[in-house]
């Protein structure tokens, strides 16, 4: 269940980049009361991580969930403070 949750957050994050990004076509926003997209706040604490270092895995597939939290999870030492605290706080 926790890991579902994960993987949610990072989708979402995923789906928030691409939409950022020129090259991708508009990504869904996430779904109301599905658990596991994360609040705003943490959306928007690991956003910024996942465009800076996971562009590979975006260009690639911006829907692939476990890419962009291996990627992160890879990236650590050199992500945000506020990401790395919302990866901890979902076990990550």
């Amino acid at each position: 269940m926790l890991r579902v949750s994960i993987l949610s957050i990072a989708l979402a994050l995923a789906a928030g980049a691409a939409a950022h990004a020129q090259n991708f076509p508009p990504q869904p926003a996430p779904v109301k009361g599905q658990l596991g997209q994360g609040d705003p706040q943490e959306r928007a604490a690991c956003h910024p991580d996942v465009t800076k270092f996971c562009q590979t895995q975006l260009e690639v597939n911006p829907q692939d969930v476990l890419g962009i939290l291996g990627c992160l999870q890879a990236n650590r030492q050199k992500i945000s403070h506020a990401c790395e605290q919302v990866l901890a706080s979902h076990g990550q």
